[in-house]
């Protein structure tokens, strides 16, 4: 991986981490920032999210759940378009089962910045 990737991949990263909103809410305003405009999701549970949906809920979660994320990984697609991957574990409060979920993220560049377009989790097997 060269440089350039390495700084892509922790910029992403840290955006891709924001959506997360660890000890904070999330602003509409920045949610709309880093959301293009066209944005979907696919969800662990197979369900489709316009961006719309998602705004509005992740502007109104007042206790996020915590989520660990690890093993990023960027592929450039073109220069404005880069694919980013990783895996996440969502560890309930309740202390039920850990939530491990593989996950792809389609950021594009434009005059604004990165901005995510298209999000998907597929559920992981667990490591034992």
């Amino acid at each position: 991986m060269t440089q350039d990737d390495k700084a892509l991949c922790a910029h992403l990263q840290q955006l891709e981490v924001e959506l997360h909103h660890p000890g904070r809410p999330c602003d509409v305003e920045r949610l709309e920032a880093l959301l293009h405009p066209d944005f979907h999701e696919v969800g662990r549970s197979g369900r489709a999210y316009d961006r719309a949906t998602v705004v509005r809920y992740l502007s109104q979660v007042s206790t996020p759940p915590q989520v660990d994320s690890s093993q990023f990984r960027v592929e450039r697609l073109t220069p404005d378009v880069a694919l980013l991957s990783y895996c996440s574990v969502q560890r309930p409060a309740d202390g039920s089962a850990d939530l491990r979920t593989l996950r792809s993220s389609l950021w594009t560049r434009g005059l604004s910045g990165w901005q995510l377009r298209h999000h998907q989790g597929t559920p992981a097997a667990s490591q034992d």
